[in-house]
């Protein structure tokens, strides 16, 4: 065995766990103690200060230099007291990650010492720089400005010894730069448009929030033998390696004990997340070896992507506290189980009320439904830009397969629901209905809270499902950033919503009834929206056809999915909803063909460089020995004993030779496309040639690669193997 991988998997059954410590017996006793959240404001603010926030994060006001100057005083003081030497403005630009940059509380004070200081100018506005944060053409490198603004819906945090104020991240000339800024005005476009729907069923609904609850599946590997990996390192997958003969086929992995030294890990996350006030709620061994998940209580979706990003972070700090490292791709191992972040959304009016959820009555079940076929109408109008959302080079390896929805856009709505839809269509006519239509309607509406939530399955193979008072969007990737598929989703939703109560209030202007009116639109968006409806298998090849029947897209390629994006009608509605400018959604766009391109790109170097740096040699190696091997034979035997005998290892060695030949001379073209797609000037064209030209070899040369290793000796083969790298823990 190579030395190195032995190395590595010695450290690793010398592995004992890491001891971890609580802060107190009750999660309830130190929840939140690093937040500068509501009970801390009221204790460090001033009640007018105090009420300026609460002001600000409900009603959206803005808050004034002077009173930013008496807030920045009672947080700086809290966060003395509690060990910050340090502030930052936390953000997220468009890498996918999180970015910030620490400054000291320090400034000079008198007798050549120095004072703690913390303004509310520091703390309301920032200049980063961050010029080198990818910007999609809205400004240049050498065009350093770029400004950071509090943003007081998501509470300061002390991370470490850092006070931490989430900021949205914009440019000197006001376009966002992140997934905050516009994900705020999806969330504002979607209270908007919802608010005004629910006054046709209840006055008091004056606002409606987003809420979302992420799950965050994700794979853990022993560091040493993550070292021992350059491709995990480098790419977050494994570029090669042949599939277990035991993965995940028995389910034995799926809710069984967590081992002790991930529980510790686990344990580890929780308590950190608690102190920063994530609500983490569950906890369990996912399908594939090594694979796990983790969810909190559903928040307010603003700040459930802030902590889920947070907790990204965090979860890569703990996991080397415990010699793990934590993988996030969402397919990094080919043949088993890939991660996702499935984001389970829904709508909540300031009443309380939960507009994905059955009501109590006709009248609320109304709303429900109404709020249900928009969704429908939004996914089944936005369903490329949808998938536009979430795909992404990762993503692409994942989607369709072993338990990840297809790429094929559809909605589950489970038996009832789409038995009440098929009622509705039928029931409501472009006329006037009798008392009894009507009556018989809202009886059947008036059944549904009896029914419904017992009723509607989860179906594992739909990307977006109804669950029973929320819908699941689980072709979200584990490594994306929530806000793109919520800012799309919102989106939809909002716009949807509009239209819907324009046709409304059109027929009300006609003396057509409301109630009526409601049921009209709805029969309409239900038909126009049947196609997307789907409760059966989304893997199976019936369903393909049918989708197609159906007219329902099926596109498996980044760089053609990403130009939905800039097609007019949803140019326009970007635009109508004030969420990206023209020149915003350019820019994010090309920066999404931009990382497409360097992921690609950064694959096929490792892959071409561990495949003659790494395989190839230990393969010749392999067959000079053979060939030894054989020449010996023919010192020992006879011509007749050395025949039989040398024929299967001169078999092997011509099969070795193929894998070699066939393994340079494809490195050699796939390095060869990668130069012609590299002097490309557009970007879409760039990245459409590193999608047809350069991608597929990574998969044809690993091929070759993997039969390699099940031919080559094991103590030879140099880098840990998926039954070592699965199965250690």
């Amino acid at each position: 065995m190579a030395q190195f991988r032995l190395n590595a998997l010695t450290e690793v059954m010398n592995r004992k766990p890491v001891e971890v410590s609580r802060e107190a017996n009750l999660v309830s006793d130190y929840f939140g103690k690093l937040v500068f959240n509501q009970s801390k404001m009221k204790k460090y603010l001033s009640k007018e200060a105090y009420n300026a926030v609460m002001e600000a994060i409900e009603t959206g006001t803005t808050i004034n230099r002077k009173m930013a100057d008496q807030i920045a005083q009672g947080m700086k003081t809290w966060a003395l007291e509690n060990g910050a030497t340090h502030y930052t403005h936390w953000f997220h630009p468009l890498t996918d990650g999180t970015a910030e940059k620490h400054d000291a509380f320090i400034e000079h004070g008198d007798n050549g010492g120095v004072i703690e200081t913390f303004s509310g100018n520091m703390l309301a506005q920032q200049e980063p720089d961050a010029s080198s944060f990818p910007s999609g053409g809205i400004r240049q490198t050498f065009e350093a400005r770029g400004y950071t603004a509090w943003d007081p819906t998501s509470p300061a945090f002390i991370s470490e010894t850092t006070l931490t104020i989430p900021t949205i991240f914009i440019s000197y000339t006001g376009e966002a730069l992140d997934f905050k800024t516009p994900l705020l005005r999806a969330i504002a476009a979607a209270d908007k448009a919802a608010t005004a729907v629910c006054q046709y069923f209840d006055k008091d609904v004056l606002s409606v929030r987003t809420n979302l609850g992420w799950e965050q599946e994700y794979f853990l590997i022993d560091e040493a033998l993550y070292m021992a990996r350059p491709d995990l390192v480098l790419t977050g997958r494994t570029l090669m390696g042949h599939q277990s003969s035991k993965d995940q086929q028995l389910g034995d992995h799926y809710f069984s004990s967590i081992p002790t030294r991930v529980n510790r890990f686990m344990q580890d996350v929780e308590n950190e997340a608690h102190k920063l006030g994530i609500p983490i709620k569950n906890r369990h061994n996912e399908v594939a070896p090594n694979q796990y998940e983790l969810a909190p209580i559903y928040e307010e979706a603003n700040l459930a992507n802030d902590h889920n990003q947070l907790l990204m972070d965090i979860m890569h700090k703990i996991a080397r506290r415990h010699h793990f490292r934590i993988l996030f791709h969402e397919k990094p191992f080919k043949g088993i189980n890939g991660s996702g972040k499935h984001n389970n959304w829904s709508l909540q009016t300031n009443t309380g009320v939960n507009l994905c959820s059955p009501g109590k009555n006709p009248k609320s079940n109304l709303q429900f439904l109404t709020f249900v076929v928009n969704t429908l109408k939004a996914v089944y109008d936005g369903q490329d830009l949808l998938r536009a959302s979430i795909l992404t080079a990762g993503n692409t390896h994942r989607l369709g397969a072993n338990e990840a929805p297809p790429s094929i856009l559809s909605v589950f709505l489970g038996t009832e629901v789409s038995n009440m839809l098929d009622l509705m269509e039928q029931a409501v006519v472009d006329r006037k209905m009798t008392p009894d239509e009507k009556t018989a309607l809202k009886l059947n509406i008036g059944r549904i809270p009896e029914i419904i939530l017992d009723s509607t399955d989860r179906n594992r193979t739909s990307p977006f499902a109804f669950t029973g008072n929320r819908f699941e969007f689980r072709a979200v990737g584990s490594s994306a950033n929530n806000a793109s598929a919520l800012i799309v989703l919102n989106a939809l939703v909002a716009y949807q919503l509009q239209k819907f109560q324009k046709a409304v209030d059109a027929l009300i202007e006609k003396n057509v009834k409301k109630d009526e009116a409601i049921f009209q639109v709805l029969k309409e968006l239900i038909i126009q929206s049947k196609p997307i409806r789907f409760n059966g298998d989304g893997y199976s090849e019936e369903w393909v056809k049918e989708a197609k029947k159906r007219g329902l897209t099926n596109i498996t390629s980044v760089p053609e999915s990403l130009s939905a994006y800039l097609r007019p009608e949803f140019k326009k509605m970007f635009k109508d909803l004030e969420i990206f400018s023209e020149a915003e959604l350019k820019g994010r766009v090309e920066v999404e063909y931009e990382k497409f391109i360097m992921k690609i790109q950064i694959e096929s170097r490792v892959l071409a460089d561990l495949a003659i740096n790494h395989i190839v040699p230990v393969a010749i190696e392999y067959q000079t020995m053979l060939l030894e091997n054989v020449r010996n034979l023919k010192e020992v035997f006879d011509a007749e004993e050395y025949k039989k005998l040398a024929g299967a290892r001169l078999e092997l060695i011509k099969t070795i030779n193929e894998h070699i030949s066939a393994i340079k001379a494809k490195r050699e073209a796939m390095i060869e496309e990668r130069k012609k797609s590299n002097v490309i000037s557009d970007v879409v064209k760039r990245a459409v040639a590193y999608d047809k030209n350069v991608k597929p070899y990574l998969e044809e040369i690993r091929e070759h690669i993997d039969k390699l290793e099940l031919i080559v000796d094991n103590e030879k083969w140099p880098l840990p193997k998926y039954r070592e790298l699965l199965f250690t823990r």
